[in-house]
Order: C-alpha cells, then sequence, then structure tokens
C-alpha cells in the first residue's frame, strides 16, 4: 500500500517537471519568435505530455499499475 502511495507522488513530481520544463522551451521559443503567447502554453501542453508519456509505468503483464482491468 505504501509503496502504491510512493509511486502516486512520482507521477505528480514528474508532472511538475513536465510542466517546468514545458514552459521554459515555450518561453524559450516565444521569446526568440516573438510570440510568446503563442508558444507559452503550446510548450506547457508538451511539457505535460511527455511527462504522461514518459511517466507511466506498466507491469510486466501488460496490465497498468493501478490493475483496474
Amino acid at each position: 500500500m505504501n509503496e502504491n502511495n510512493n509511486k502516486k507522488g512520482n507521477n505528480k513530481s514528474s508532472l511538475v517537471i513536465g510542466m517546468c520544463i514545458g514552459i521554459a522551451i515555450g518561453t524559450a521559443v516565444g521569446v526568440a519568435t516573438k510570440n510568446i503567447g503563442l508558444w507559452l502554453p503550446i510548450g506547457l501542453a508538451t511539457g505535460i505530455s511527455l511527462s504522461f508519456a514518459i511517466g507511466h509505468d506498466i507491469d510486466d503483464n501488460g496490465d497498468d499499475e493501478t490493475g483496474d482491468q
């Protein structure tokens, strides 16, 4: 039970890291193209999407970690 709670905390921290990286990249591209209003949300969405894609753990039999199937 405690191990499952630690995995949930890890997913939240990877989400925050993805958001920060996405904001940084979106800001950099936005400043370079002089269109920060467009690139900031694009970078944020990309960072969140990548953090979900990378942070999703799959066990050996192909089910996700919650086992709700």
